[in-house]
């Protein structure tokens, strides 16, 4: 269900928005980003530095409103009071002008690019903003990008599965060696033949803490058939367990370095999904407005239309005195003035399809492409309501809401991330092996399985393996890097905020004028009626006029038809300033009622067009 001004109450545009306790506070995640241990007082300094920075950048802009937090009610002043217009007259008016005055059911659109009279499909603003959620294409592609990022998460939380290896090899030696006398031996050995098969197989897992544990079995069988050379047991099988732990001590330790691909994996899959809602809000917000931008386009053909016609008939009455008091200039001007009607009128037939075009493409209906040439006739009409609003609470939520200053806040901490991984690099690279191995032999390999744990042989290994690089150069110039990267996202965060503010300051003197110009064009508009009302008063009752009085008629004709036009183009402002309004503070999706349901790569796999 879109959004609807109710017209017997006064729309609120401060209604606190439903959100948790963490979006009450302002900038609580760009503060949890840059909490964490320092190395030294002064990069704990430069720590407190830019938390007091993130934290006054929203503080800052809603300083001054929080000394008035009251909410606002758009006002205008009654500016037809002032025409002075008797009331007896003002039904005629607006039957000679204005939005009522029309039948928005008999818009002469001219022909399509077939040759053909336009057909035309009529469309509720509740329909296309619907359809363009559904199938806008630019959505379409935006919410296929948390599902690219949840496959990233993980593929980096893979990086601690347990992995299965196994090698084999054979391998048959028959070379000839250096004779040598053996005790006992009447032959020389010349020559040396074994035959060997070696086979392994293991489990294998990176540790939470960086470090690695592989527990490995082995099995060979060797026979030595080397003349003159006795081998007991031959052929011998052995089998041997190995359990090995290799852990980083300084460098490449610690769940916040072997996790940072993984956290920021998941800081992408978020950024993906404030892309989406992003992307969401502006294509509701330009079809919203493209919406009503047909709506003034298809009011100005009518308007012209009619202007068209009015002109007609006083340039009929004109040409009928060329043997009185007209000359050929003078009905060459009226000619003129029509014939450049008759052209604003194409144009803005042309603007109406132009603007249909845009808006199919917007929405992307199936049963409306792109390239049919059937028109598309909105059913709405701008709204004339007063708005309550706050600016204390919309910029609460243009903070809180956002999707620029949520990727802002991601920003900040990946950069967290990044520094804390190059400030454990600066380490030196002291790592620590710990291995315990069983063995057996005997010629048969079930034999050799059952002595494996008996404790008969056992092997330990404890080493320590140290490496710094003289100087260090690099991993201290990446960690100056990393920082002022940081620093860099946190002015980033800033500009954010003062961009929401702007954005929604703006739409907010947008929508207060937009709301008095209402007013103000209706009676420009009034007066030109009640100016040309007379002229035909006064015309009717003389039962007769003047050429100077005929041009003055045309003149009040096109004074009317530009006051109809601007008070349109006020109506169908204001309307799109409210739109403007709610994507600046970054609700439009709740605004209309849409809830954003991100989907799993498997569905999106599964609703793969």
């Amino acid at each position: 269900m879109i959004w609807r001004f109710p017209e017997a109450s006064i729309p609120c545009l401060d209604d606190p928005m439903p959100r948790n306790s963490a979006r009450l506070t302002l900038c609580a995640a760009a503060l949890a980003a840059l909490a964490g241990c320092t190395a030294s007082p002064f990069e704990r300094e430069s720590e407190q530095t830019l938390r007091r920075s993130v934290l006054d950048a929203a503080q800052r802009e809603i300083r001054e409103a929080q000394t008035q937090p009251q909410s606002l009610v758009t006002a205008r002043e009654d500016s037809v009071a002032r025409l002075g217009i008797q009331a007896e007259f003002l039904p005629e008016l607006e039957k000679m002008a204005g939005v009522g005055s029309y039948d928005w059911n008999s818009v002469g659109l001219g022909d399509d690019l077939l040759g053909r009279p336009a057909q035309s499909i009529s469309l509720s603003l509740e329909r296309v903003m619907r359809t363009a959620v559904e199938h806008n294409i630019a959505v379409q592609f935006a919410r296929l990008g948390p599902a690219v990022s949840e496959s990233q998460v993980q593929a980096a939380e893979a990086a601690f599965d347990w992995t299965f290896f196994a090698t084999a090899g054979w391998n048959n030696t028959n070379s000839p060696q250096v004779a040598s006398a053996f005790s006992g031996s009447t032959s020389p050995v010349n020559s040396t033949n074994v035959e060997s098969l070696n086979n392994a197989l293991g489990l294998r897992r990176t540790l939470i803490g960086g470090g690695r544990l592989t527990a490995q079995l082995d099995t060979s069988y060797t026979d030595n058939n080397t003349p003159g050379q006795t081998n007991v047991p031959n052929p011998a099988q052995q089998a041997a367990f190995t359990l090995q732990w290799d852990q980083p001590l300084l460098k490449g330790a610690g769940s916040e370095v072997t996790q940072a691909e993984i956290r920021v994996a998941r800081n992408a899959e978020r950024n993906s999904v404030q892309t989406l809602r992003r992307d969401l809000i502006r294509v509701l917000t330009d079809t919203e407005k493209t919406y009503w931008d047909l709506v003034r386009s298809v009011y100005d053909v009518m308007i012209l239309q009619r202007l068209l016609d009015r002109g007609v008939e006083v340039q009929q009455q004109l040409e009928q005195r060329v043997h009185l008091d007209a000359n050929q200039a003078q009905i060459a001007r009226a000619r003129a003035r029509v014939e450049q009607r008759k052209s604003d009128l194409q144009r803005a037939r042309t603007q109406v399809h132009v603007l249909s075009n845009r808006m199919k493409q917007l929405i992307n209906d199936p049963q409306l492409p792109v390239g049919a040439e059937l028109v598309v006739m909105p059913v709405d009409r701008p709204v004339d309501q007063p708005v309550k609003f706050s600016l204390l609470e919309s910029l609460r939520q243009a903070v809180a809401f956002r999707p620029e200053v949520q990727q802002a806040v991601l920003a900040i901490d990946d950069a967290s991330i990044r520094q804390t991984v190059a400030r454990n690099a600066r380490m030196p690279d002291l790592s620590l092996r710990l291995q315990t191995r069983w063995s057996s032999l005997n010629n048969d390999i079930n034999e050799s399985y059952n002595d494996l744990f008996e404790g008969t042989f056992i092997d330990y290994l404890a080493g320590l393996n140290f490496e710094q690089p003289i100087g260090n150069r690099r991993a201290e110039s990446d960690y100056r890097r990393r920082r002022l990267e940081r620093m860099q996202t946190v002015h980033a965060y800033r500009n954010s905020v003062q961009s929401a503010v702007v954005d929604v300051k703006t739409a907010l003197l947008r929508l207060n004028l937009n709301y008095r110009l209402i007013s103000q064009t209706a009676a420009s508009r009034l007066a030109a009626a009640e100016s040309l009302r007379v002229l035909q008063v006064e015309k009717d009752f003389r039962q007769g006029y003047s050429v100077e009085r005929l041009d003055l008629e045309l003149n009040s004709q096109e004074t009317l038809s530009s006051a109809e036009r601007d008070e349109m183009q006020a109506m169908v402002e204001y309307n799109q300033s409210i739109a403007d309004l709610f994507q600046a503070m970054g609700t439009t999706l709740e605004r209309n009622n849409v809830k954003m349901v991100v989907p799993s790569s498997d569905q999106s796999l599964a609703d793969r067009p």
